[in-house]
């Protein structure tokens, strides 16, 4: 078997797919959108980077956008095979991609709305799917839970392990007959970090040939855990302090929930300064609403919570805003409030909009908590720039951003080198491939893993291919 990197190599984090083409199937692991600048973009989403008609079959590890974003333009494009994935990944998609095509068609709509009102000097938008594309996805989707081995093609078998990043999110591992001997690809998605809240740990999968692993943050360890609710607090303080307001653009899946179960601790600690919490994202309400049926994903404590009729995503000053009146409100009041809004990389959604109303003011606050893409606009709050463009116009940053990398639902580099090592110890490890990374992360990460003496650590570009 051999495995072909199209997306999420060389040095980009964003737009995970890779092929793998055996002697009776061609299968697709992941299908997600490429995020970055806007012409890179387009062209790069527009083109998959393989022909979607030549795929047999189609698995997914996790629901974020940027693994599973593209599947309608694979379905647009001709892909009628099954698409595999876990129980909560299949709920979870059925909001996310139905958001992700509202919100291209909204986007679009006010673009091309500003190019022929005001002349702006932007390219027209066209959706890279509708509704109808979203509709045929869903209807290809096929439920498999953890650790039941599903045969998917002719001499390929499917097992779904934990990956403890995301609810539902999944490591597969791939049992392929190659010449009478079996051998076996694990890729990881993306490897969450052990000791969170709410989801189980990661689990290592056993007996794996080839690993293809991510790389996200293979050059740094992560603040403790334990520190989170603090320094979240602390930032709640002193923008409260000054009278201003604290904007906090969260991936609605997983991240949110993260800081919503922080918030929630704080209050229940009486420790939370008295202001309004709003959840503005109507995509996080439907998204909390899929947590709340899906206990086989939580861990103990979380479990806990729920049997005893408490709800972790729940506490009296929490408002969950879905109607655009009710978002716009909160922009025109100037009372302090915490704000949690899509999208993550502040590059759609809601939170573009907060932004706008609160990035000129110093009273304010943007609390970024998430990983932001090179060329996003999320990526150049961190690096605080003085001046960024939202909407086609440049505005002033003058609102503090702070940046708290404890909620990462990725693993560290600690994490990803002892997800490694466990795997190496269950099985006849030969190559690992690292995936999902900038350049900096990708490369440090395989020269700590050959110091270790792990034999074939690989950094593909896309177009390479690696025989199993």
């Amino acid at each position: 078997m051999q495995v072909e990197f199209v997306g999420a190599v060389g040095g980009n984090v964003t737009g995970s797919r890779h092929l793998l083409h055996t002697e009776n199937a061609t299968l697709l692991l992941d299908c997600g959108l490429f995020q970055g600048r806007r012409s890179e973009t387009i062209d790069r989403n527009r083109n998959l980077g393989f022909r979607a008609k030549d795929v047999d079959v189609m698995v997914l590890s996790h629901a974020h956008i940027d693994h599973s974003g593209a599947l309608p333009r694979l379905y647009r494009q001709g892909f009628r095979g099954s698409i595999y994935c876990t129980p909560a990944t299949r709920d979870l998609c059925a909001a996310m991609l139905e958001d992700s095509a509202a919100i291209q068609a909204q986007d679009a709509a006010y673009i091309n709305r500003k190019i022929e009102r005001d002349g702006a000097k932007m390219d027209r938008v066209e959706p890279l799917y509708d509704q109808e594309d979203v509709v045929g996805t869903l209807e290809l989707m096929v439920s498999v839970p953890y650790h039941r081995p599903v045969q998917i093609a002719e001499g390929v078998s499917l097992t779904y392990y934990d990956a403890g990043h995301v609810l539902g999110s999944a490591i597969v591992a791939l049992d392929v007959d190659v010449v009478g001997e079996r051998r076996r690809l694990v890729f990881s998605g993306d490897v969450g970090r052990r000791n969170m809240p709410i989801l189980r740990d990661p689990e290592v999968p056993r007996d794996a040939s080839c690993l293809i692993m991510e790389s996200t943050y293979g050059d740094r360890v992560h603040d403790p855990i334990e520190r989170m609710e603090g320094e979240l607090l602390a930032v709640i303080e002193r923008t409260v302090a000054r009278g201003g307001k604290v904007v906090v653009p969260s991936f609605a899946l997983e991240r949110a929930q993260e800081v919503i179960y922080a918030l929630k601790q704080l209050d229940d600690q009486g420790r939370l300064p008295p202001v309004p919490v709003y959840v503005d994202s109507p995509l996080t309400v439907k998204l909390t609403d899929v947590f709340r049926i899906h206990p086989e994903c939580f861990d103990e404590k979380t479990r806990g919570i729920l049997t005893s009729g408490d709800s972790p995503f729940d506490f009296e000053r929490l408002r969950y805003v879905s109607s655009v009146e009710d978002s716009k409100a909160i922009d025109r009041s100037d009372d302090p409030a915490v704000i949690i809004s899509a999208s993550g990389m502040c590059e759609f959604g809601r939170v573009v909009h907060h932004l706008v109303a609160t990035i000129e003011n110093r009273r304010n606050t943007v609390l970024i908590v998430g990983y932001q893409a090179q060329h996003t606009l999320g990526r150049r709050l961190v690096e605080l720039r003085p001046r960024v463009r939202i909407f086609g116009v440049e505005r002033e940053r003058h609102a503090e951003v702070a940046v708290l990398n404890g909620f990462s639902a990725h693993a560290g580099q600690d994490d990803l080198v002892e997800f490694a090592e466990r795997v190496r110890e269950a099985g006849p490890l030969r190559h690992i491939a690292l995936v999902h990374g900038e350049d900096r992360p990708r490369e440090t990460l395989k020269e700590l893993l050959e110091e270790r003496g792990f034999p074939s650590v690989l950094t593909p570009i896309q177009g390479d291919r690696l025989d199993v």
